[in-house]
């Protein structure tokens, strides 16, 4: 692990979240896998995203996840949990509790219990601000209908609300319009399928799904990617390939269950999930399985 300038700099892996054989949340095995992804190369973790199933979560067991990986955390390794919610004073008391539990940055979502409007969306950054920690956004129209456009990004940033924006919509030109309408805001790669675009296009960070299941190589293909090395692009290149088609489950609907599997094939835990999110069909577990068997048996971990 090495150290990153910004709390939300470098690979912070959303992390899945382990549950026991009655679905309670696994808090040993959870602090076990944020000590494991520092061991091997990750520069923090974001807990309570989605494919940390927040959703399913009681208030108790939302803030305990946050405290306990603020504890297993060693030094140097940052924790920047999701803190949305339907309601702005909601996120906002979530952001403030992610600030008692020793967090140093918050991963916020747009207000999407409708399509919230542009002066919606401000006021809804702005309450949460208040809490005194840096917030990335994250941008993901696909599944909140609420899109936060380079020039609305901007606004934000402008005016103090955000220092970062995990950028979801795959949609690689808009890191260039980000570039020009706001210079200083840095861009965190949100989807694990456009890796290399993005890191081409100046993105500081990776909020990473497939670190969970192989940290030391999506750690080291982000390097590659990020680097600014003509050299580095090259040999990053055929990582990218192979990785591509596994990387690709992230931005899937059925991407918590297909991570999770990933997880076990590659001898870490990621078990069940709990409902609505259902097994996955017969096909697609022999699909994903065939995605991770391929690049575990090229030497990937």
């Amino acid at each position: 692990m090495s150290a990153s300038t910004r709390p939300w700099h470098g690979v912070s892996v959303a992390t899945a979240l382990p549950f026991n054989d009655d679905l309670s949340v696994d808090y040993d095995g959870f602090a076990e896998h944020v000590r494991f992804l520092a061991e091997h190369g990750c520069h923090g973790v974001a807990p309570n995203g989605s494919l940390g199933e927040y959703q399913t979560l009681s208030d108790e067991e939302r803030a305990r996840v946050v405290r306990t990986a603020v504890e297993a955390a060693p030094e140097g390794f940052h924790v920047m949990p999701g803190v949305a919610a339907y309601g702005a004073l909601q996120a906002r008391g979530w952001a403030e509790q992610a600030a008692e539990a020793g967090a140093a940055s918050v991963l916020l979502l747009p207000p999407n219990t409708y399509r919230a409007d542009r002066r919606t969306v401000i006021d809804h950054y702005r309450e949460v601000a208040k809490a005194g920690l840096p917030i990335v956004a994250y941008n993901n129209p696909i599944d909140t209908k609420v899109d936060l456009t380079p020039d609305l990004l901007a606004e934000l940033h402008g005016e103090g609300l955000i220092v970062a924006v995990k950028e979801f919509t795959g949609d690689v030109r808009r890191a260039y319009e980000l570039r020009e309408l706001a210079p200083e805001l840095d861009l965190l790669i949100g989807s694990d399928d456009v890796l290399l675009e993005l890191g081409l296009a100046g993105a500081v960070g990776w909020i990473a799904g497939y670190p969970n299941a192989i940290p030391e190589s999506t750690v080291e293909l982000y390097r590659l990617a990020t680097s600014g090395d003509p050299g580095d692009i090259t040999r990053a290149l055929p990582i990218y390939r192979d990785l591509h088609p596994l990387l690709r489950w992230d931005s899937k609907t059925e991407f918590v269950q297909s991570i999770k599997l990933s997880m076990d094939l590659a001898g870490r835990k990621g078990g069940v999930c709990r409902p609505p999110r259902s097994p996955l069909s017969p096909e697609v577990v022999a699909l994903v399985t065939r995605d991770t068997e391929a690049v575990l048996a090229k030497g990937y971990r």
